[in-house]
């Protein structure tokens, strides 16, 4: 995992990536639980399975944001992460198989570097441009 933190407040975790190439056997967790998106990545053998199961719809108490992550289908893909003050912070390549994370208030673009394909996914319940975003 690529961390990238804050140059302004060094304790804000603003953006990670993770490689294909990273992903260890069984189950890894590449987001803490305190965030709003979750993300694990499951390298499991054939045959595997999980107990089956649903998820509990909960009346939940806190302040939301949208967060991003986009998951590289084919081709490439530069991100362009920014800093809580919107200065560049990074611009790391994503290939097949890797995805980026952005939290919070971190702003991001993307330039595809050839034909991509992607997974884009952000939190919800996205209630469009005028509420959820800030353009820089």
């Amino acid at each position: 995992m690529e961390y990238i933190y804050s140059k302004v407040d060094p304790t804000k975790l603003l953006h990670s990536v993770c490689r294909l190439k990273d992903i260890k056997e069984g189950r890894e967790d590449l987001i803490d639980a305190d965030n709003f998106i979750q993300c694990s990545a499951l390298k499991l053998k054939e045959g595997h399975t999980f107990k089956p199961h649903k998820h509990n719809w909960r009346q939940r108490d806190w302040l939301v944001i949208a967060q991003e992550s986009w998951v590289v289908i084919s081709g490439s893909v530069e991100c362009i992460f920014y800093d809580i003050d919107n200065t560049i912070i990074a611009k790391p390549i994503l290939r097949h198989g890797d995805v980026s994370f952005s939290f919070g208030v971190a702003g991001h673009n993307y330039l595809k570097l050839e034909d991509s394909i992607v997974y884009e996914m952000k939190t919800g319940k996205y209630e469009g441009q005028l509420i959820d975003k800030t353009f820089l």
